[in-house]
């Protein structure tokens, strides 16, 4: 039989291929790297000690300093991409993000996602999905699962498909979720390494942060990131193909958004251990290359782990642009004229996650 003449490449899955129910195992699996790991810290300038000194992480019971948690959750996103969002037009959010194990350089990390429901819009032109991604280590064991709900266009626009299947997602990650690495002792944890001051019972709820510095978002260190997770989604890269979308230009991945504010927020939280959970997200607005982000932290529980060298944070990390909101005004949400309730233009960013930090000694 003659071989097939016709085009080879994958277009990507539309909203109308993914079918709720559908299991996919995402090709090319990752090993992490130290390149890697440094890469990502000089994308960012994250300055977590855990992640980029091995003799402190060794210190506290690890084997080595870890692959950085937000690393580890774009490198299991960007396996998803091809398959879920290559054709995305925004992804829209993130429920019930549980971090597992922790990564080390070296670790070959792989990724299934099933298709959780659909919903299609009231124009019929575009679709939300649904979906749960699990990554996990060569040795079969979870360092990341995640729900997140992603726009869509859809390969035949003038067909009304009528789907409505919006699944059930939690509000918040239980404690009794959250993967706690069992070779950790905390009770060694030295501040003179991290430079902060501040431990679990000094925060309190209610009680804001502001992260002081501002980071301008250029345009070549994004298209680094998003190639480092071999994040293909052409609303990140295709200029081209851009041109005559809603906004004209390509948009910063959400994902790079989240590690530069979680970079800022070092500076009042420098005892952070590792993130445990992600309990909701949202990528209220676009960033564009040029935009400088700031960012604040509310703490909106602290949560008794029962250990005595360690508790947690509830948090809320808000990222802005364009306004530095310890020194300017910055509305968080404002009403349409519908009389809705809106994010306010300059609002980029809004997770509620929860951290690990010790207890004081």
């Amino acid at each position: 039989m003659a071989a097939s003449t016709g085009n080879k490449a994958s277009t990507g899955n539309y909203f109308e291929d993914l079918t709720t129910g559908l299991e996919i195992v995402h090709a090319v699996p990752r090993t992490i790297t130290e390149g890697d790991a440094a890469m990502y810290l000089a994308l960012t300038a994250s300055r977590y000690p855990l992640f980029c000194d091995a003799e402190f992480a060794r210190s506290v019971g690890f084997k080595r300093e870890l692959a950085h948690d937000l690393l580890v959750f774009h490198t299991v996103f960007g396996k998803s991409v091809p398959d879920i969002s290559l054709n995305a037009i925004a992804n829209l959010g993130y429920a019930d993000v549980r971090f597992g194990v922790p990564v080390y350089p070296g670790d070959t990390i792989t990724a299934v996602t099933n298709v959780l429901g659909r919903r299609e819009s009231s124009g019929g032109d575009t679709g939300i999905t649904w979906v749960h991604t699990v990554g996990r280590n060569q040795r079969s064991e979870e360092v990341l699962t995640f729900i997140r709900w992603v726009l869509m266009d859809k390969r035949d626009k003038s067909t009304n498909t009528g789907v409505d299947e919006v699944p059930p997602t939690p509000e918040s990650v239980a404690p009794a979720d959250f993967a706690l690495p069992q070779e950790m002792d905390l009770g060694r944890w030295n501040t003179t390494v991290t430079g902060g001051r501040w431990f679990w019972e000094d925060y309190q709820a209610g009680e804001r942060i502001h992260h002081i510095e501002g980071v301008a978002v250029e345009e070549a260190e994004h298209q680094m990131a998003a190639r480092l997770y071999q994040n293909i989604a052409r609303a990140h890269f295709n200029a081209h193909a851009l041109k005559d979308s809603r906004f004209g230009r390509r948009v910063i991945y959400g994902g790079h958004v989240i590690s530069i504010c979680h970079a800022l927020a070092f500076n009042g939280l420098e005892n952070v251990v590792r993130v445990l959970a992600f309990n909701a997200g949202t990528h209220s607005n676009p960033t564009f290359a040029g935009d400088t982000l700031f960012a604040w932290t509310d703490v909106l529980e602290v949560v008794d782990l029962g250990r005595s060298d360690a508790g947690a944070l509830r948090l809320r990390l808000v990222g802005v642009k364009n306004s530095d909101p310890h020194t300017e005004e910055q509305p968080f949400k404002v009403t349409d004229e519908g009389g809705r309730e809106r994010y306010h233009p300059n609002v980029v960013l809004d997770l509620d996650y929860t951290v690990l930090i010790p207890r004081r000694p």
